[in-house]
């Protein structure tokens, strides 16, 4: 079989971390979600968030893509600070892929349109050229078949990898994936790993949060530990999952893998 291939990816800094996330602060009330946490991530490389369900993956991750304003705390993209309010939003989602758990597709709209609609509409592109990029990215997902679909005739394996391509159609600098395979049946979750495998091979920095450990095993270049809205431990796959020093991460591991 042919080997996919994908945009390419922004070549990001060369002086340092790609993204930067540093003393982050984020309460919901008096809840507090995101207690003073820092992380750097390089370009060209994953980082893979785990932790019990309340530690903050998924809003660090909103936070990151300006869905969420933080209380506290410097986010910076390719050296710019994203968080001053001067910055135009949009624009700074245009340079970030943010992929959720649901698969927020339009239900009204075709495969097509919903991959086409933010670079028709944020970007100004033109419909021949958003459509032609589209079919592209579409194709390298293995789904040009289904440009013309709408979102409820695809298996949910299927609607995760058109919103993989809809991210993926405005050549992030970097993506970020909120637990994307926890919606799937079992037997549909292998496809869209394998996806997430292939675009690390391509070089596309990723931020990914997932209870999957073979996943992060085998493509993170990075795990962080996430508790209580703190990064309580990082390092290589191997250490934090084969040999962690925290007595917090073991005992989650314990759990995950019962």
């Amino acid at each position: 079989m042919r080997a996919r291939r994908f945009p390419e990816p922004s070549p990001g800094r060369s002086d340092g971390p790609l993204l930067s996330v540093r003393s982050v602060r984020k309460s919901f009330g008096d809840h507090l979600v995101l207690d003073d946490l820092s992380l750097d991530v390089d370009a060209h490389r994953v980082v893979v968030l785990i932790g019990a369900s309340g530690s903050g993956k998924s809003t660090l991750l909103r936070c990151i893509d300006l869905l969420e304003d933080i209380d506290d705390g410097v986010i910076e993209l390719e050296g710019t600070d994203i968080t001053d309010p001067r910055l135009d939003a949009n624009s700074v989602r245009a340079r970030i892929g943010m992929v959720f758990q649901a698969y927020n597709l339009f239900p009204h709209l075709r495969v097509l349109d919903n991959v086409t609609l933010a670079p028709r509409l944020v970007h100004r592109t033109s419909r021949k050229e958003a459509e032609d990029e589209a079919m592209a990215v579409l194709e390298r997902v293995g789904l040009a078949s289904k440009a013309q679909a709408f979102p409820d005739a695809l298996s949910g394996g299927q609607q995760q990898r058109v919103a993989i391509a809809r991210a993926l159609v405005g050549k992030p600098a970097v993506m970020l994936l909120d637990e994307v395979t926890s919606a799937l049946d079992p037997e549909l979750v292998g496809e869209v790993l394998s996806l997430l495998a292939e675009l690390k091979q391509t070089g596309l920095t990723m931020v990914v949060a997932t209870h999957e450990m073979g996943f992060a095993r085998e493509v993170a270049d990075e795990v962080c530990f996430l508790h209580q809205g703190r990064v309580h431990e990082r390092g290589t796959p191997e250490q934090v999952l084969g040999d962690p020093q925290e007595d917090r991460t073991r005992e989650f591991l314990r759990r995950i893998t019962a």
